[in-house]
């Protein structure tokens, strides 16, 4: 028990629960927080590890050790056998540990199987990062349609940006229930940042580390960082972008293009047969998050697929281009930090040479307004869940 105001309330236990790498990154802040917050709140962690290796390295990086482990990554796993484990995982769990509130984040099968297990229990969940739509459930697939059924599952909608919060009243969501908070992701960039300043000889690693994947920075090349691993790319899609990559690489002897690759054999085969013979193109292994955010306050602008890399690129004055037909982050458009190219060989080119070439352009796009927050939003979740 606990006293506000003269009045007693019981702790509300809370599980938190994440999956991927890019749930962990996002969800290790807010995780930081209610560990201050042992007054109010019994906390634990649930992983369900539908990434593993990439999920350890992020809990490894916070220092998080989950009171509960799901370990659901097999091989050649599909998206039927994700989602009846992850069912049947989170079922075992919440009769283990009772939870108020059980909070899920984003858009991947564990958030939206997660918030179904929690319902069948009648167990109140918590959204981080929602109302983020694109209104066709088919793009991007399957997030858009795993953001939608939590959404409707959900009591409590911690919607990173204003956009966010209109999306959810126009779906007859409570006023009441809905807080503006920023990205979380934020929260962990300006942490890990942070850790690189004030740790003796972390950037030092960190550059060591980048050395034994193959690449090195030069004082006299820029670099444009680049990731990519969507379903919906793979075949033409990926051919595309490689021969846009190619073509820039062997037009600039100026810049170095680093393309940390995605493990996903759909990836890499397309990637290597079309980009691995080229001098200035760097195909390394995936990197640790410190690593990443570290390649992205180092690089000229980037060029990704990716979801939360288009909150992170503006919060580092980075032009992104992105590598989709839609998206949900639409407040990065609107502010003009971020272009869609989509997998058009020919934008994709011309929009690149248009920021190596143009400084006008380049500064328009690395000086515009960050709409996605302050680095304060796991704070503002936990006051809400604590009021």
């Amino acid at each position: 028990m606990y006293k506000i105001d003269g009045v007693n309330y019981r702790m509300k236990k809370i599980l938190l629960v994440f999956g991927t790498r890019p749930e962990a990154i996002k969800m290790a802040p807010l995780v930081k927080v209610f560990e201050k917050e042992q007054e109010y709140f019994i906390t634990k962690i649930c992983v369900t590890a539908q990434h593993r290796e990439m999920l350890d390295q992020v809990l490894e990086l916070f220092e998080i050790k989950p009171e509960y482990d799901l370990n659901l990554m097999k091989p050649k796993q599909n998206l039927y056998d994700i989602t009846s484990n992850v069912l049947l995982g989170m079922q075992e769990v919440l009769n283990i540990f009772h939870p108020d509130i059980v909070l899920v984040h984003g858009d991947t099968i564990t958030t939206s199987i997660t918030a179904l297990s929690a319902f069948y229990k009648q167990i109140k969940v918590g959204h981080i990062e929602a109302g983020l739509r694109t209104g066709n459930i088919y793009s991007p697939w399957p997030e858009e349609a795993n953001r939608q059924i939590t959404g409707v599952l959900a009591s409590y909608h911690f919607a990173p940006t204003l956009v966010n919060q209109n999306n959810l009243l126009k779906e007859n969501k409570e006023g009441k229930d809905i807080l503006v908070t920023g990205n979380t992701v934020i929260d962990a960039l300006f942490w890990v940042l942070e850790k690189i300043k004030n740790t003796p000889n972390l950037e030092n690693k960190i550059k060591e580390d980048l050395k034994k994947l193959n690449y090195e920075l030069k004082e006299n090349k820029k670099v444009i960082l680049v990731t990519g691993h969507r379903r919906e790319s793979y075949g033409q899609g990926f051919i595309n972008i490689c021969e846009a990559l190619k073509e820039l690489a062997l037009k600039n002897s100026t810049i170095d293009i680093v393309y940390p690759m995605h493990l996903n054999p759909n990836v890499q085969k397309t990637v290597k047969k079309i980009l691995s013979k080229i001098d200035n193109i760097y195909l390394i292994s995936p990197l640790q998050y410190e690593q990443f955010v570290y390649m992205m306050e180092k690089s000229y602008f980037i060029i990704t697929d990716s979801g939360g890399i288009q909150e992170e690129a503006p919060s580092l004055g980075k032009p992104l281009l992105l590598m989709r037909d839609t998206t949900e982050r639409i407040e990065a458009l609107k502010a003009g930090t971020v272009k869609l190219v989509g997998t058009d060989k020919q934008l994709i080119i011309d929009e690149s040479q248009k920021l190596i070439d143009d400084e006008v352009e380049y500064e328009k796009m690395s000086k515009a307004h960050n709409p996605y927050g302050d680095g304060k939003a796991s704070k503002k979740i936990v006051n809400f869940l604590k009021d």
